[in-house]
């Protein structure tokens, strides 16, 4: 349970906290924090070709790696809301999303300290725009569905695994 680890003072009011690792709780002014997957959308944009676009990372964690484009939710944002906000920041296009391909849980990093994840993706396809790598997108490539990244240059296991469901 990542998310909690090192919490010992109440955000709220810094009074002691009771911290399990699942849970922290302040007997004070009654704040309790639990521990969860941060949520994420991605986009397995398809064009007409059969062919999937993937970005690079430009950053930790897993920098230089092929990913799906995406990212994290904002506080009370739809996901699919931030399926096209994802898109528009790191590719500069506006998406129409398509269908719920899956979704999975995983780690933001390489090991089992990193941040517990819960991924939605979606296919989806460009309604305008040119794909150009922003934000913290390196690059750019569209990939025939029968020639991907291998397993070992793709960014996390979530992405392997909505990559072989759309396949």
């Amino acid at each position: 349970m990542v998310r909690l680890t090192g919490w010992k003072h109440c955000p709220r009011c810094a009074a002691a906290l009771e911290n399990d690792g699942a849970t922290a709780h302040c007997d004070a002014c009654g704040f309790t924090a639990y521990a969860s997957s941060e949520p994420t959308v991605s986009a397995l944009v398809l064009d007409h070709d059969g062919r999937v676009l993937l970005s690079r990372r430009a950053y930790e964690p897993q920098a230089g790696k092929w990913d799906a484009p995406g990212g994290f939710l904002e506080e009370g944002e739809q996901p699919l809301d931030a399926l096209r906000r994802e898109l528009r920041e790191e590719a500069g296009v506006e998406v129409e999303p398509l269908e719920l391909v899956g979704i999975w849980a995983d780690r933001y990093g390489g090991d089992d300290e990193a941040p517990a994840t819960l991924n939605l993706y979606w296919t989806a396809r460009i309604v305008s725009g040119e794909p150009t790598p922003a934000d913290d997108v390196a690059e750019l490539v569209w990939f025939p569905l029968n020639d991907l990244p291998r397993d070992e240059e793709l960014a996390f296991s979530n992405v392997r695994e909505a990559l072989r469901s759309v396949r």
